[in-house]
């Protein structure tokens, strides 16, 4: 079960205004066609692995549980500190636990949900007990600031889970659903890596292409979960999607039947944190009080590969 979420954000805030003054767009541009009218980006001394480690103290702390109470930990990211060791295992060593197993998971944007897919498989098999499942992001460093198309899309974030295995309860993952088709690279990809050209690159994404394939396919895996539990989209109690754009939001909830009021938002403040962006929401709705114990939540996301997936929890 879900015991408790938590978030960071960078000290830095940038509107779309002030980046009217940096890049060719305008705050019009962006609003009309992402919804986006600010996002946090990291500054001097603000990492992957810092902004992961304060979104999981926040989590431990809503979830009253001491680290050393925690045997898994499981980090969704495309940005790391370093190539290697993982962002997990840094995470580890800042909050002091040196039990158990931590690593990090790589799907991009539709990362933390294969995290708690993850998680959840290792709870359910009696192997581990508490799991820290954690999205963090620093986009902004490989961003091409010379690319009003893509630069003024994504910002940088921590959001973090505490799970917990609990025998014989209603409550937690009820279901999850993965799929990815690698044919779809060239959409959305980084054109640099340490096997090829030595340097970390720089996102390149067919902005059009995407939201094709985020509208058209991506419920799939949405409807499999509801076949799968017997649920409808009538049941849920809230749809959080990956924060990417408010259109691919809007049309994914219209062609599911989820009422508008259903869905959460806050691509308007956070821009797209990749596979911090689910947890960042989760973390806003817990905190003001939208998503309460027993509540029916359906997380969902598509990241570059591309990869995507929706798991259905019961709070």
């Amino acid at each position: 079960m879900v015991k408790g979420v938590g978030s960071a954000l960078p000290r830095r805030c940038v509107t779309n205004r002030e980046l009217e003054r940096e890049v060719e767009t305008s705050d019009e541009w962006i609003v009309q066609r992402t919804g986006i009218t600010q996002r946090y980006i990291a500054g001097e001394g603000e990492t992957t692995s810092s902004l992961g480690a304060a979104a999981a103290r926040a989590a431990l702390e809503r979830a009253q549980c001491r680290p050393e109470e925690i045997d898994l930990i499981i980090c969704a990211t495309s940005t790391p500190d370093l190539t290697f060791p993982s962002v997990a295992t840094m995470i580890q060593a800042d909050l002091g636990i040196t039990g158990g197993v931590a690593f990090d998971v790589q799907a991009v944007c539709a990362g933390f949900v294969f995290a708690v897919a993850t998680a959840d498989k290792f709870l359910a098999s009696g192997s581990h007990k508490r799991a820290l499942v954690i999205g963090a992001e620093t986009f902004s460093r490989i961003m091409d600031w010379n690319d009003r198309t893509t630069c003024v899309l994504f910002g940088d974030g921590a959001g973090a889970m505490v799970l917990e295995a609990q025998e014989e309860s209603d409550r937690g993952v009820l279901v999850s659903k993965l799929r990815s088709d690698g044919r779809h690279r060239s959409k959305l990809y980084v054109d640099g890596g340490p096997s090829t050209t030595g340097t970390a690159g720089h996102l390149r994404m067919e902005g059009k292409e995407v939201f094709r394939f985020a509208v058209g396919q991506v419920t799939d895996v949405m409807t499999d979960a509801f076949a799968e539990t017997g649920l409808t989209a009538d049941d849920l109690d809230w749809f959080v999607p990956h924060q990417a754009n408010q259109r691919i939001i809007d049309a994914s909830a219209q062609k599911l039947g989820i009422a508008p009021e259903k869905v959460v938002k806050t691509v308007q403040w956070h821009g797209n944190t990749s596979a911090a962006s689910i947890p960042l929401a989760l973390s806003v709705a817990c905190d003001d009080g939208r998503i309460k114990p027993g509540d029916l939540v359906m997380i969902e996301a598509i990241g570059g590969g591309f990869a995507w997936g929706a798991a259905l929890i019961r709070w």
